[in-house]
């Protein structure tokens, strides 16, 4: 039990330290390439805050184990808008803007309403052709994140005056390569610490990736959003969150699905009918383009609410 958890823990190390140094190095050695910051920003580094939950998931969908491979998505989508969009508003009131209400709010609803609708067809399977849907509809809005930034002048400009901390060719692969290492070894240890830990107290691998691996694997999308809060960016936070729940179910489930098909159990959809109205109570709390901080007191509490539910479920 004691090295389960030990390993569990060394595995969230490993997968948070190598998504920083997989950032850090690929940014480094994109610009070299001549690849610009603007891209840089909307993929690299999109995809480095949400690189703990595809490690996870893809050594969950090649061990067979679907139900942390599940549970780790829609656990992480919860925690990413109740606790850090919450926690974020507790601190400061958090800004929307227009272009998050209006679309990735509601993109983030279709994501979620895609999980209920998948996983409740007959059979109850998320099937490699599901993925490659889900992959198709994140490759759709990867070309709106782009096109909008490509308007967007002031972003651009903002993104450019961001200066990488620049690095040597060689020790950039160095990074890319340890980073994709601990991102390989710390999933694959963070999901056999966790079967371990179900099994020893007899809970099932749904509540250990609604819990545990989910709120492990969102710790990048948390410790963003906050500093971006106290550092006074607080328009960030919800985009950080809302962008990793898109990112999460079109990109990371599909590409769990494609690798195998992923087996849904009905238990679930308690947890995905709270995603679907929370995300639904976002998109009205973010109506006067603010939300303020008793919504923030309010998501979290919920959350607290949601996890003593979980154990009680078990």
């Amino acid at each position: 039990m004691i090295l389960s958890i030990l390993l569990l823990i060394i595995g969230f190390v490993f997968v948070s330290i190598g998504s920083d140094k997989l950032v850090e190095g690929a940014s480094t050695l994109a610009k070299k390439l001549k690849v610009s910051d603007l891209l840089i920003g909307l993929t690299i580094v999109a995809f480095g805050t949400s690189a703990p939950e595809l490690a996870v998931n893809i050594v969950s969908s090649i061990k067979g184990t679907s139900n942390i491979s599940l549970g780790n998505v829609i656990g992480s989508n919860i925690f990413n808008i109740l606790v850090v969009v919450g926690l974020s508003a507790v601190i400061r009131p958090v800004i929307v803007q227009h272009s998050t209400l209006r679309k990735e709010i509601p993109l983030s609803l279709i994501a979620a309403l895609s999980i209920l609708a998948l996983g409740n067809k007959t059979p109850s399977v998320i099937t490699r052709g599901d993925g490659i849907v889900l992959l198709l509809f994140f490759a759709i809005f990867m070309s709106y994140i782009l096109e909008m930034a490509q308007k967007d002048r002031e972003m651009f400009e903002e993104l450019e005056k961001t200066k990488e901390k620049q690095l040597g060719t060689i020790i950039s692969i160095l990074y890319i390569i340890g980073g994709l290492a601990g991102l390989v070894f710390g999933g694959r240890w963070i999901v056999n610490g966790a079967v371990d830990i179900a099994k020893a107290f007899g809970v099932s691998d749904k509540l250990i990736g609604l819990t545990i691996v989910a709120a492990g694997t969102s710790i990048p999308e948390l410790a963003t959003s906050l500093a971006a809060i106290i550092k006074g960016n607080n328009e960030i936070a919800l985009g950080n969150a809302v962008g990793s729940n898109i990112f999460n179910v079109f990109f990371i489930l599909g590409i769990s699905a494609v690798i195998k098909p992923i087996v849904y159990t009905t238990v679930l959809n308690f947890d995905v009918t709270l995603l679907v109205i929370i995300t639904v109570i976002l998109l009205l709390f973010s109506k006067n383009l603010k939300i303020e901080k008793f919504e923030g007191l309010l998501m979290v509490s919920t959350y607290v609410g949601y996890t003593i539910y979980l154990i009680y479920r078990g």
